[in-house]
């Protein structure tokens, strides 16, 4: 058992200690959880526009792609949706304890997380990529290894840094960033030269931060190496939830490669300007 399974497992007995911490029964609400500063998988706003939903316990709401995705199941399964905002590291207890219904922030379907949640069919496929300064060394690399050296960080708990940081010869890997907006944060500033995340993310911040470039090596021989389950982003659900399982691949099965890159194009352009 690994180390962050581990830190996971007591998250979730902590959860379950404490008293209120279980949702209540209510057939006709089903609760999403997501971070809720992901953008643009999902992201916290002051008002509704666009369609966004009031987050749970707060004056808050939450939209973005993970937000639109959840709108479809709930209509789909005829339920009001609720979302639950929480940190990074407390979605996978949250499934797992009961605590919310399902998971739709971005997770890639690992064959760690695979051990704790089941996941839905892929509702979205990320390739992944680099974020660099326009007038860093590294913003003419044109492969993995031409970044070899850089002081990098990604966010925490992700491929992107577990994985695709250390295949970096060299790396001056920094810690980890809680969330994708302090990733970004961290190199807008000059703390590091470089991160890496997905496509959609990366996308997003190029529309706000126009002294970034992103650098793409999918489909060359100096790509990041990552396996298919690493890239395709999932809802993670209960184990043995095959019923809600089966609802939201339904969904799913309604929906195109086309249908999924034009609604994060759509989240793109509504994203908000700063986190």
């Amino acid at each position: 058992m690994t180390r962050r399974i581990i830190a996971i497992v007591i998250a979730m007995a902590m959860c379950l200690g404490f008293a209120g911490c279980g949702a209540e029964e209510n057939s006709n609400v089903l609760r999403v959880a997501m971070e809720c500063a992901y953008a643009p998988y999902n992201w916290s706003q002051a008002d509704d526009s666009n369609g966004a939903v009031p987050i749970a316990g707060t004056n808050n709401y939450a939209y973005g792609y993970d937000v639109m995705m959840a709108k479809l199941i709930a209509e789909s399964m005829g339920k009001e949706l609720e979302i639950v905002k929480l940190d990074w590291d407390a979605l996978v207890p949250a499934v797992m304890s009961g605590d919310v219904d399902m998971v739709i922030a971005g997770q890639s379907i690992t064959s760690e997380r695979l051990e704790m949640v089941d996941f839905s069919d892929p509702y979205f496929y990320a390739s992944i990529v680099t974020l660099t300064k326009n007038d860093s060394a590294y913003a003419n690399a044109a492969s993995v290894a031409d970044l070899a050296g850089a002081v990098c960080t990604s966010q925490l708990g992700t491929i992107w840094y577990d994985i695709c940081l250390p295949q970096i010869p060299d790396a001056d890997i920094q810690n980890a960033q809680e969330t994708a907006p302090a990733m970004l944060v961290a190199l807008d500033s000059g703390a590091v030269d470089l991160v890496v995340t997905d496509m959609p993310t990366a996308m997003a911040a190029v529309a706000v931060y126009d002294d970034m470039t992103l650098l793409d090596f999918t489909g060359t021989d100096g790509e990041f190496e990552v396996s298919e389950e690493e890239i395709n982003l999932g809802i993670s659900i209960q184990k043995g939830n095959t019923e809600l399982l089966d609802a939201v691949n339904a969904v799913l099965a309604t929906l195109t490669v086309e249908d999924y890159e034009a609604m994060m194009a759509d989240a793109i352009a509504v994203q908000p300007l700063s986190e």
